[in-house]
């Protein structure tokens, strides 16, 4: 099985990585951008595999069977060093571990690959102590960039970086992944994939977890709900309850798996009590999981104004097809169940078509403004979330 197997809908990028792997000597680093869900860290992990792959035909590498390649997209691989930061940003200090490893020599590789999954996460301080490493590499060295766009990055640092950039893969192909990889029935995965907007990590959780499923619908319906500033209030509140619980039930799976690991590469007893150096180490992975829990609510959040965002895009779409896309009403036209737009929310049609009959595009793009700006203030400040979701809430009256 191949490296590259899971980059649904990417075959050009997949064939100049492929080709680059392939070769005596690829460029020295590289950045690959696109939205989220299109699998920038994917496709960095399958970048690095086919590096080190073993095998020595050049046709085969990244071949996705042997030692290497297993180690890598299992993250265990020496050679291989991943860094996405669980804070706000990745700090100095990280960046600095990063050059210092950087300049080893690969221990059983023919390269030391550096991923760095969250490039944009990076203020320009820290950013300017990786530029000379990507800027003069030791020889054996190729760094990886993510970021969700060219103009995240700073020009310093993409101005010497092979750029790549990744779309979202069709609804089809993540849904066909889905029944491929993890056994999905096909139609559970086609609305798990049209709900994740092409998301393929989320698109899995939605078709393996109904409780995830049942927080997303109940995000889609809170506009249904908003009669005045009371129900926005209590819209709000609901909103941020459905995302700390998405936040819990996600991070719970990943602690317990965390620690489950710990404790056997420590060689633990199944029973009793855990020697002192022991527990040293397990209250230290606590530590880093309480920290972690913040940034995870961050983004749950996130995650749910995106949600939420699909139910006035879905609007947007009806109402534009209603008024013949241009903004000017038609005399017999209406947005109905009848129409054939597309929509993520596709059980929600005649609900969102009610809804879009009695607004026009101009006031919907004026709340998908609203959204989009809690979004960005949740993300780069310290507002308080409640707060903020109240405000957001009442705009969308």
């Amino acid at each position: 099985m191949s490296v590259w197997v899971d980059l649904q809908g990417q075959g050009p990028v997949v064939e100049q990585l492929r080709r680059a792997a392939q070769s005596s000597g690829p460029t020295h680093a590289w950045l690959i951008t696109g939205p989220p869900g299109s699998g920038r860290s994917n496709a960095a992990v399958a970048f690095a595999a086919a590096l080190v792959c073993e095998r020595e035909q050049l046709a085969e590498r990244g071949c996705g069977v042997c030692k290497a390649c297993h180690t890598t997209l299992a993250g265990t691989n020496a050679d291989v060093t991943f860094i996405a930061t669980e804070k706000t940003t990745i700090t100095i200090e990280e960046a600095r571990e990063l050059v210092r490893k950087a300049h080893d020599s690969p221990s059983s590789s023919r390269w030391r690959v550096m991923i760095v999954g969250d490039a944009d996460r990076m203020a320009e301080r820290t950013t300017n102590v990786l530029l000379k490493a990507i800027e003069e590499p030791p020889p054996r060295t190729i760094w990886v960039l993510c970021a969700p766009s060219p103009a995240d990055v700073l020009v310093t640092i993409r101005s010497r970086c092979r750029t790549l950039t990744l779309r979202v893969p069709p609804v089809e192909d993540v849904a066909a992944l889905l029944v491929r990889r993890d056994g999905i029935e096909p139609e559970l995965a086609l609305h798990a994939a049209r709900a994740a907007q092409s998301h393929i990590g989320i698109a899995r959780r939605l078709a393996s977890d109904a409780g995830a499923r049942e927080r997303r619908d109940a995000i889609v319906h809170l506009p249904l709900t908003l009669r005045d500033v009371t129900a926005a209030v209590r819209a709000a509140g609901s909103l941020l309850e459905l995302a700390q619980a998405e936040a819990s039930s996600s991070n719970e799976e990943r602690d317990i798996a965390e620690k489950a690991k710990l404790l056997l590469s420590l060689g633990a007893p199944e029973t009793g009590t855990l020697p002192p150096s022991m527990r040293a180490q397990v209250r230290a992975l606590e530590e880093d999981q309480k920290r972690r829990s913040k940034r995870s609510v961050t983004d749950q959040l996130d995650r749910a104004l995106t949600d939420l965002l699909s139910f006035y895009r879905d609007v947007l779409v009806l109402q534009l097809a209603a008024h013949g896309g241009t903004g000017v009403e038609h005399p017999s036209s209406a947005p109905g169940p009848g129409s054939t737009a597309e929509l993520v929310n596709e059980p929600l049609r005649s609900a969102l078509s009610d809804f879009a009959s009695r607004g026009r595009p101009e006031a919907t793009l004026a709340r998908m403004d609203a959204i989009n700006s809690v979004r960005r203030r949740l993300t780069t400040t310290n507002v308080s979330p409640l707060l903020a979701l109240e405000a957001m809430a009442v705009s969308l009256l």
